[in-house]
């Protein structure tokens, strides 16, 4: 949400430019936005020529001579194959529709799923970084309070003596990853996770030797009552064998990004993550 305020603060004279409809296969949903201003654009409609053809009429309106409404075949003659077709609405951004632009936005950045990364290592703050432009509410918890400088805008930081007490207050349908700087705080916050079985996504970093180790101790600290079926360890798959922290957090993100969209936790985001 910063951004799209800092954008409209450094660009007062811009237009809205709104899908109002989406027939067949188009490159963005109805609702989809951007904002176009004599020399910056914020959000995208879906790139390509449909784009670029919105930005030149977005401009030609900031100097009186566009149109306000676009119905755009998405075929041969503008050369794009998507065969849909898209209509377009451009208004010009007055104060009221800044602010509504931002309460709508506000009130779909608070529907978004809930992320909680606990650990602020290496592999956290790669992964903090990943998930920052996501339609994602992402949150990191930490013990170590230095640990948490550096994080990408919009990540929260939580610095807590007892993190595995962080997860009973999480809203069902949250994904949960593991990887702090100690073993024996990842079992305490899986535990904590597998318990609850309303989670949708309960990941630790490890291997499949940290996994028989967990399974031993869950298995005898919870009598066998919570099961480590739903954990997913190791985070990020088996099919790329790399143990680079960037590369992991782009695995990862993409296995949470699979997760929330097949649970139905991840919300369609229309303007693009601010």
């Amino acid at each position: 949400m910063n951004a799209l305020s800092a954008f409209l603060a450094h660009n007062a004279d811009c237009v809205l430019v709104t899908v109002t409809e989406a027939k067949g296969s188009t490159p963005r949903e109805e609702g989809a936005f951007m904002l176009v201003s004599a020399t910056a654009c914020f959000g995208t409609i879906g790139g390509g020529q449909l784009e670029f053809m919105a930005i030149e009429n977005a401009r030609a309106l900031l100097g009186g001579k566009g149109k306000t409404e676009m119905d755009v075949p998405l075929g041969p003659d503008i050369g794009q194959c998507c065969g849909g077709r898209t209509r377009l609405a451009f208004q010009t951004v007055t104060p009221d529709v800044a602010a509504a632009l931002i309460a709508r936005m506000t009130a779909e950045s608070e529907s978004f799923a809930h992320v909680v990364l606990f650990g602020a290592g290496h592999v956290g703050q790669a992964l903090a970084l990943a998930l920052a432009p996501l339609p994602l509410r992402v949150s990191v918890v930490e013990t170590r309070p230095e640990a948490l400088a550096g994080l990408p805008e919009g990540i929260a930081a939580r610095a807590v003596a007892l993190p595995e007490a962080v997860v009973d207050t999480l809203p069902a349908g949250s994904a949960v990853v593991i990887l702090t700087h100690d073993h024996a705080l990842d079992f305490l916050i899986a535990r904590a996770a597998l318990a609850r079985g309303d989670l949708a996504y309960v990941g630790m970093i490890g291997s499949a030797t940290k996994r028989a180790t967990f399974r031993h101790w869950l298995a005898r600290e919870t009598d066998g009552t919570v099961s480590i079926d739903r954990l997913v360890l190791p985070i990020g798959g088996t099919a790329v064998r790399d143990k680079r922290p960037a590369v992991i957090a782009a695995l990862v993100a993409a296995e949470l990004i699979t997760v929330l969209a097949g649970s139905g936790a991840l919300t369609t985001t229309h303007g693009g993550k601010s």
